[in-house]
């Protein structure tokens, strides 16, 4: 009885062992994903202009850490793809982005979201305009 539960137990060890181990391969597979979206020249930005209110002597430094940062971030952005998009959507995203299409479309994504921003806000004024007419 007590071999039969030790083989049990162990059978759902190695289980569980592989399962852990596809999980972490579809995250680093994520992970990669997200960097080809652009994602990775966003946050680059950002860093950058957030330093610009660092002094020139601790730049170096700020940007070490502030780039310290992007490992969580991303892993926080993976689970959060992983929970909409099957490991099989992730790599056919990744092929679609490793084609010159998608090199064009991550290079051009962070202006054209700027610009949709800007004309969102500005839509928003309008309908915020239209809804004090009716007030």
């Amino acid at each position: 009885m007590k071999k039969v539960l030790l083989i049990c137990l162990l059978s759902v060890a190695f289980i569980l062992q592989i399962e852990a181990q596809e999980n972490s391969e579809f995250k680093n597979e994520t992970i990669e994903f997200l960097k080809l979206t652009g994602a990775g020249a966003a946050f680059e930005n950002a860093i950058a202009q957030i330093g610009t209110m660092v002094t020139e002597g601790n730049k170096e430094a700020y940007t070490e850490e502030a780039k310290g940062t992007l490992v969580g971030l991303y892993e926080k952005m993976a689970e959060l793809y992983m929970g909409e998009f099957t490991r099989e959507e992730i790599k056919q995203l990744t092929a679609f982005y490793e084609s010159d299409l998608g090199k064009k479309l991550a290079s051009k994504q962070l202006g054209l979201t700027q610009k949709a921003i800007t004309f969102g806000q500005t839509w928003g004024m309008e309908v915020q305009g239209i809804a004090q007419k009716y007030q």
